[in-house]
Parts: structure tokens; sequence; C-alpha cells
């Protein structure tokens, strides 16, 4: 199949990253169709023209490509079993947008190849504001000529420099690990090294003064600690949800990530419940390591 701009895409998830993607796609002259649970975010498409729907397998059986931008490995494989799998055709392709475990990604590969169909793996990084403006990091796995096919769809979503295939079906899955985990173990070791510092008794302003600076590692720890200073210690992530996507790789393939372990564990006694930035159930690594103190 030849990606022409007469091609239909699918787009199903149409929350703070899918709904911008989508209509990037729209104003570059693609002909979307939609598609959410929710009414309102629907309209978010529709409101501007493009087509919308709250019926998944309408979309599925008519459109070409399915994109897929949903907040959770469970959610993708709900969708993909109870529609992709029932309704794939030949050289129907899927995109899947978001963070999924890779073992899930190699499985569904299999299973749509198996009747004809093809998923990439392309989970995307660069929040809300790369979604608005087309300058998402791409992390793409699966099959290297159709991801070549797919180039001018990724690249009205993503910088063409930084849409980076990484190899067969699974390995986008796992470079976007390496991005989850380098912000969310340096973030942690910032806390952390805060944390100690504030709880033995020193004011977080003469430490973000005496460690922090305006660029490298000294600059993001003191990001961390402005945050921290500001009150918003709670609301700093470490990509808890998603850590045992990176843990069952690892153990599949026969290596540990011991500082993921410990983190993941660590959080993982907590009570304190939070929503992390792109809105999924959490809990505060921040709140973990001060509850015992007088410091918020």
């Amino acid at each position: 199949m030849n990606i022409e701009q007469h091609t239909k895409i699918g787009f199903i998830g149409l929350g703070n990253m899918g709904s911008r993607m989508a209509r990037n796609l729209y104003k570059a002259g693609f002909q979307i169709i939609g598609n959410d649970i929710v009414e309102e975010k629907c309209n978010v498409l529709t409101n501007i023209g493009a087509k919308a729907t709250l019926d998944t397998n309408r979309v599925v059986k008519e459109c070409d490509i399915i994109m897929t931008s949903l907040r959770s490995s469970d959610i993708f494989v709900q969708v993909a079993e109870q529609f992709f799998v029932p309704n794939v055709e030949e050289e129907k392709i899927f995109i899947d947008l978001g963070t999924t475990e890779v073992g899930k990604t190699r499985e569904f590969t299999e299973s749509l190849a198996n009747q004809g169909g093809i998923l990439i793996d392309a989970p995307v990084s660069g929040g809300p504001h790369g979604a608005e403006t087309g300058t998402l990091r791409m992390f793409v796995g699966g099959d290297e000529k159709i991801v070549e096919k797919c180039r001018p769809i990724l690249e009205v979503l993503g910088d063409p420099k930084y849409i980076v295939y990484c190899g067969p079906s699974g390995s986008g899955q796992i470079v976007k690990g390496v991005n989850q985990l380098v912000m969310g173990l340096s973030a942690a070791a910032y806390m952390e090294a805060m944390a100690f510092g504030v709880c033995a008794g020193i004011d977080p302003k003469a430490i973000r003064q005496a460690v922090g600076a305006d660029n490298g590692w000294r600059g993001e720890f003191g990001r961390i600690a402005n945050r921290i200073i500001e009150g918003n210690g709670k609301t700093l992530v470490v990509k808890y949800p998603e850590l045992p996507y990176f843990l069952n790789e690892a153990e599949e393939s026969g290596f540990e990530i011991p500082l993921t372990a410990a983190l993941y564990e660590f959080c993982k006694k907590g009570s304190y419940e939070m929503f992390d930035n792109m809105k999924r159930s959490s809990r505060s690594f921040w709140h973990e390591l001060t509850k015992d103190s007088d410091i918020e």
C-alpha cells in the first residue's frame, strides 16, 4: 500500500496526546476518523471539521491505517483483542503510539501477521507540547519497509530527525523504555538527594543555591529542587505506572535492572495516590521519601 493523502487513517484514543496528533494529521490533509469512548473527546475533532465516532469497530473496518494513543499497555491489549484481531485484513497497518509491554507488542505483531496485518510500534516522547507542535520523538519498531512507507504520516507527528527506526517488532518499545528510565531514574536520584538534605534539617533553598546551577546535571537538580521548594514535590513523576513493563522485559530476557526494581518496590509499598503527567494513577516518590518528616 502506498501512503497517500486519500489513505484513510483511524485514530483511536483522543486524550491529551491523541487529540493533538489526530488534529495535526487532519490539518496536514489526511482523511481522519477519530475514535474515543468519551463523546466530548470526539467533539474535539468534529468541531474542526474532521470525522469522529464512538464506534471502534467501524473505525477498524473502514480505515487502511489504525493508529492508537492509549494510556496503558492493558488498555491497548483490550482494544487489540476486541477490535484488531477480529477485523484484521490483508495489508491493514496498525501503529501503536503508546507505551506497551514489549512481549504484548510482539504477541500481537505475530497474531495480526498470521492474518495479513502489520503492527508497528512507534511510542512517542515529548508530552502534550510535542504533540501540539508536531515535534515528538518517535521510537519505531517493526518491518522496516512498512515503517518507511508510513514515514510521511509519522513526520506530521514528530521531528523527522528524531523519528528513529530501532529494529524489529518491540524495538521501539524497548527504546521508549530507555527513554522513560533515563527520565524516571534521574528524577528519582535528584529527589532522593534532596530528601537526604531536607530530612536532615537543611533549608531546601540553601541546597538549591549550593548544588544547583543553570545547566548540566546541576541544572536538572535545580529544576527538581525548585518544584520541591514551591511545594510541588508530590507531583514529580518517576514513571511508576510503566516500570513493570520494563521489569517484565528484563526478566523475560534474562538480565536485571536493579535500580528500576528498587524504585518500583519502594513506591509500591506506599499508599499515597496521585496522577502522573499522563493522568494515570501513580505513586509519589517524594511523598514516600519524606512522609515521616515534617517536609511537604
